[in-house]
């Protein structure tokens, strides 16, 4: 019996411009050159995965080759829109950079770009990874791109763009798709928990944007594991066990044990998640980035933060702290004994936070030096004496 289930990462696709999540700039710029009819031959998509950049792509080629147009206001139902979203329309090629990166492939490419379009306006060649092509099939796509046949218009999609010869770059209009922020995947994963009819605490919705890091996708498959885990009724607790994290509250008591200085509490906190088998390279990031909020805080508030626990520290201190955890990376994720790699990480961290910087010592003295009276010397006194016994 065949299933028509479709996974939600699939199903809850953004299908127009209006269901880009995150990605105004990109969103604004492709809707006014469709309407001013500004339209490039190559655009580059650029960002990390899961942001938008494939699904970005196509809905430009849907306004671009539905019915009556150019227009970024198409109906997703036209039926030119519904089979360029089921990957059937002619004229919309879709290619996968990392399968189909010879220069044999690219060949081809230029030799079917002369032919005009079947269906649409125009013939819409989406390149995903492009930055997987070899550096043959590059130069052989470089006269293409330069001068396309007016019907032709190129879509390339990258998380790498360092790989991308520049050259290519420098021929097509770049747009980066930034990191989605936690908020508003949170607000999508609701819209869709409505939708499906799935009850999920809003402790869990954040707990699934943080494991997220930026990527829409990532949090929408998240969502799914979670659903067939627990059924219609979600928790934060959930999420932790599935996942191996670290509670929002936990790690804000570890972040105050480090700036309280307390080894004892931080060995305890540590020993607990490791007996839960939690993630602690996911954790020492966790915990990275409660620093980093306080470091900001610090600056916007003329040097000085509690956000960690209450106990107040100088930009200085929470600099040499967040280096301390960041220094750690390395040995936490590559070490052979985790745990251990951990702990001495955070005991090292808690180190360099009371380490005190020797310019900032010497500035400290000088100032005080300045502030006490001079000290008498010896030349100073006999002269004293000196003047004196000429008055006598």
């Amino acid at each position: 019996m065949s299933s028509t289930y479709q996974v939600i990462a699939r199903k809850w696709r953004p299908q127009t411009f209006d269901d880009v999540v995150g990605q105004d700039h990109v969103v604004r710029t492709l809707k006014n050159a469709i309407a001013r009819n500004r339209i490039a031959h190559a655009y580059l998509f650029v960002g990390p995965r899961g942001t938008g950049k494939t699904s970005t792509a196509r809905i430009f080629a849907k306004a671009l080759n539905c019915t009556d147009g150019p227009k970024a206001d198409f109906d997703p139902n036209d039926p030119a829109c519904k089979s360029i979203a089921d990957g059937s329309h002619l004229d919309v090629i879709e290619i996968d950079g990392a399968s189909n990166n010879g220069v044999d492939q690219v060949r081809d490419l230029r030799e079917t770009v002369q032919y005009a379009p079947a269906q649409g306006k125009f013939k819409i060649y989406i390149i995903d990874e492009v930055h997987m092509l070899s550096t043959a099939a590059f130069n052989a796509l470089l006269k293409t791109l330069e001068e396309p046949p007016p019907h032709v218009k190129f879509v390339f999609a990258t998380t790498d763009p360092q790989k991308v010869l520049p050259t290519i770059v420098s021929r097509c209009q770049r747009f980066d798709l930034k990191p989605i922020p936690n908020d508003l995947i949170i607000q999508r994963l609701k819209q869709i928990g409505d939708e499906e009819k799935i009850k999920a605490s809003d402790a869990a919705y954040e707990c699934i944007a943080r494991m997220a890091d930026g990527g829409m996708r990532d949090a929408q498959s998240i969502f799914d594991q979670m659903i067939s885990f627990c059924g219609n009724d979600i928790e934060e607790s959930d999420v932790l066990d599935v996942y191996g994290l670290v509670s929002g509250e936990k790690i804000a008591a570890l972040a105050a044990a480090l700036a309280a200085g307390d080894h004892q509490k931080l060995i305890a906190i540590i020993d607990e998640c490791d007996h839960q088998g939690r993630d602690l390279v996911r954790l020492l990031s966790d915990l990275q980035a409660v620093v980093r909020n306080a470091l900001i805080d610090a600056i916007a508030k003329g040097g000085y933060s509690e956000q960690l626990g209450g106990v107040k520290m100088t930009t200085e201190q929470i600099t040499r702290l967040l280096d301390g955890l960041r220094e750690g990376e390395g040995a936490v994720k590559l070490g052979l004994a985790e745990k251990i790699n951990f702990e001495v990480t955070l005991l090292k961290a808690i180190e360099a936070s009371r380490a005190r910087a020797i310019d900032s010592l010497i500035k400290e003295l000088t100032e005080l030096a300045g502030k006490s009276p001079a000290p008498e010397t010896p030349a100073s006194s006999a002269a004293d004496s000196n003047s004196e016994k000429k008055k006598t």
